[in-house]
């Protein structure tokens, strides 16, 4: 055989082994690609336990990739769609006693009322915030893609609910309710913010988020917004992005820190030495959150964006304040939802 002949020869098996060897690459990453690439489980609810008039709701978080608890109180008469009334618990997240069924009669007083009571149970420390990253301690928290893209049309159709909403927070949730509404405008007609400091990047804010998220929950605020200059901080700062909560009604309260005999008695019951350092917190700690708030309403006067406020003389930073709060707050809440007030 000539030389170019076998030269022909050498050159399509070499062809062939390379179209070869290049199917079986792509045949193999493709199956692999496949197994790698399983489609993300959708947002879902996963299961709902019924336990009389509460609903225990699995509901699936995609931008968390885990199943988040949800506990709906459903209104006595749930034959008509009701309005839903989001209640979000302050640094434990409802994981604990500190939380709205834990410490107050909250939904004891709402059971007559014709809401759904909505209930998320997680995201301690999280300020129910997007984190830039995973936190090794607290997780990873993508709580505000949750609780504004995920969850709402999950409840709208799980409970045939009639698609307005209201939004009530307390403390740290004080200041993430404010951050909620300012993320989905619309979504909930009446926010209300109970003892929230409203601003968060700058150093007096950014302290008060350090020691509840880090002294506090142990986790690491550069996980949430970066560190202390990073622009997320002014990104998230309710004050800052005020603009955003025209046309919500807003009811915003605080106290001044004095306590009465009822705090010290509150505190102090039984407790010794560490009682009078839990007073000392909760009088620093609400006084701090005046002023916040206090700069939230200059801002929002400012603006021209009209709010409703409720600043108390006295009072300490804890639960009962923020049941009144709730209870004085109601008539706003139930206008947002469509409510008729008796």
């Amino acid at each position: 055989m000539k030389l170019s002949a076998l030269r022909s020869v050498a050159s399509v098996r070499t062809t062939a082994l390379a179209l070869t060897a290049a199917l079986s690459v792509a045949l193999l990453a493709g199956t692999s690609g496949t197994a790698a690439a399983d489609p993300q489980q959708a947002p879902s609810v996963t299961s709902v336990a019924k336990d009389g008039r509460t609903w225990h709701l699995k509901v699936h978080s995609a931008a968390m990739d885990t199943d988040i608890s949800v506990d709906v109180q459903r209104p006595a008469d749930d034959s008509q769609p009701a309005p839903n009334l989001y209640l979000l618990s302050g640094l434990d997240g409802g994981e604990g006693t500190a939380s709205w069924q834990g410490s107050t009669n909250a939904l004891d007083w709402l059971s007559d009322k014709p809401v759904n009571v909505v209930l998320p149970i997680g995201g301690r420390g999280s300020y129910y915030t997007d984190w830039l990253q995973k936190d090794p301690a607290l997780g990873l928290n993508k709580w505000k893609t949750f609780l504004t893209e995920e969850l709402p049309p999950l409840l709208d159709d799980t409970l045939h609910s009639n698609g307005l909403n209201a939004l009530a927070g307390l403390s740290t949730s004080g200041t993430s309710v404010l951050q909620l509404a300012e993320a989905k405008p619309g979504l909930w007609k009446t926010v209300a913010a109970y003892s929230g400091c409203a601003q968060i990047a700058d150093p007096a804010g950014q302290a008060f988020v350090k020691l509840a998220t880090e002294t506090w929950a142990g986790g690491d605020t550069k996980n949430m917004y970066g560190p202390s200059d990073s622009p997320l901080w002014a990104a998230n700062d309710p004050v800052i992005n005020a603009e955003k909560l025209r046309d919500t009604q807003l009811y915003i309260s605080s106290g001044s820190g004095i306590p009465v005999t009822g705090d010290v008695q509150y505190y102090m019951n039984g407790a010794g030495a560490m009682g009078a350092v839990n007073l000392g917190l909760g009088m620093v700690i609400e006084g701090a959150v005046n002023q916040c708030t206090h700069n939230l309403k200059n801002k929002l006067d400012s603006l021209n964006i009209p709010a409703t406020y409720q600043f108390n003389p006295i009072g300490t930073h804890r639960w009962s304040y923020w049941e009144d709060a709730l209870h004085t707050s109601w008539p706003l809440l139930a206008q947002g939802m469509g409510l008729t007030q008796p």
